[in-house]
């Protein structure tokens, strides 16, 4: 499950949207609200990751990927 595409997804998603989340909370300025229109983007956009982020990893952790066993007969043919 380490290398399953949806949890690397999920952790790079989380990362960013951790970082856009503190950077909303450390970095709040008149300037940057005067270019959105009062609204919080980095804070928006950061939960929106974080809540993508959970939908990955809850995917990935409800339906992992199934490797099918090899047989002795299929190593042979």
């Amino acid at each position: 499950m380490l290398f399953d595409i949806r949890t690397i997804i999920g952790a790079l998603l989380g990362l960013y949207g951790v970082v856009l989340v503190a950077t909303s909370l450390l970095q709040d300025s008149a300037a940057q609200d005067a270019k959105t229109g009062g609204v919080d983007v980095n804070l928006w956009a950061g939960l929106g990751m974080a809540g993508v982020a959970v939908v990955f990893v809850g995917w990935a952790l409800m339906r992992p990927v199934q490797v099918p066993e090899k047989t002795p007969e299929d190593l042979t043919s």
